[in-house]
């Protein structure tokens, strides 16, 4: 692991200051409306494929101050007002095809009752009720009473997604993220005894790891997740763009992920069979893609989301990598 270079805090209360303060500008967002909404196919945990309404819901900012968080940058300054998340699922699922799970994500935690009210769960309950499976985001101490509550409100079946980001126990608290690998299986634990599934977002390269760690902890934390409960796991290549990744990459203890480091993560994670394995494609031109063999690559790994089946490498003579 690589040794902290530059200013970076060692304390969560310097850290939540430094991170603030090396953000830029916050994107002008309505909170009548939701901030981006689509439907998306997604392998389901029976093998399907599934039309999913995904809706990023706009809502006030979460309280934590995660080290490679951009998700501040679409939220609110202030609580979000009684009734408004009812009313952007409404906006977005008029909006929408015909869909059988809908992700409620909301750049925070779903059970923060500043972003949404305990008051509009019964009208969100309403809104969902023809959804087979609804899934939402959730910081792992805030799962509790009100998840439980919640799941009990809806027709369809839960699933809470929870960012582990990586197993790696020195790197996880350096990340700011205000949590335990003991507290993330704690509440993952809870989710079981409650029958709500558990998807995992694992960062392919957090920051303080040098590539040739980032594999070895990418898959070790991939074990951890499925130890915990995991029937699916999101891998996500760490981007910049938050100002705070911006200065330690300046400062050498920050890089995004290499693609072969993302696609050996995945083919691990899917060799294990013991749930789904996603590659998080939405960023993956802000890798360094090599010009000739990015584009099948990134194709590939599409492919293998929605198959959850192993592919296989061809070469390629410009950059000597694998397609």
């Amino acid at each position: 692991m690589k040794g902290l270079v530059g200013s970076y805090p060692e304390t969560r209360p310097e850290r939540d200051k430094w991170i603030v303060e090396r953000r830029g500008v916050r994107n002008a967002v309505d909170a009548s409306r939701p901030y981006a909404f689509f439907v998306e196919d997604e392998c389901s945990e029976s093998g399907e494929i599934v039309g999913v309404a995904t809706i990023f819901l706009t809502n006030r900012e979460c309280p934590w101050r995660c080290l490679m968080c951009d998700l501040w940058k679409n939220t609110l300054t202030e609580s979000t007002p009684a009734g408004a998340i009812a009313g952007q699922i409404d906006y977005a699922l008029g909006r929408l095809g015909a869909a059988r799970h809908v992700k409620l994500y909301n750049s925070g935690s779903f059970f923060d009752r500043r972003a949404v009210s305990l008051e509009d769960y019964a009208a969100v309950a309403q809104r969902v009720a023809s959804f087979e499976r609804v899934i939402v985001e959730s910081h792992p101490l805030l799962v509790g009473a009100n998840c439980f509550r919640f799941a009990e409100s809806i027709q369809g079946g839960l699933e809470v997604a929870m960012g582990l980001e990586t197993a790696h126990p020195e790197a996880l608290e350096r990340l700011n993220k205000g949590m335990t690998l003991e507290q993330f299986a704690f509440a993952a634990e809870q989710l079981r005894l409650h029958n709500i599934d558990l998807r995992v977002f694992v960062l392919a390269k957090p920051p303080f790891l040098a590539e040739g760690e980032a594999l070895v902890w990418a898959k070790r934390s991939i074990d951890f997740a499925f130890d915990c409960g995991a029937t699916a796991v999101s891998l996500i290549p760490t981007r910049g763009g938050n100002g705070a990744l911006e200065e330690l990459a300046a400062s050498g203890s920050f890089s995004p992920p290499r693609l072969e480091t993302l696609e050996a993560a995945v083919e691990y994670g899917l060799s294990l069979q013991r749930g789904r394995v996603f590659a998080d494609v939405w960023d993956l031109s802000n890798l360094d893609l090599c010009s000739s063999c990015g584009d099948a690559r990134a194709s590939r790994l599409r492919a293998m989301n929605l198959t959850q089946g192993m592919m296989p490498r061809a070469s390629c003579d410009d950059c000597g990598g694998d397609t």
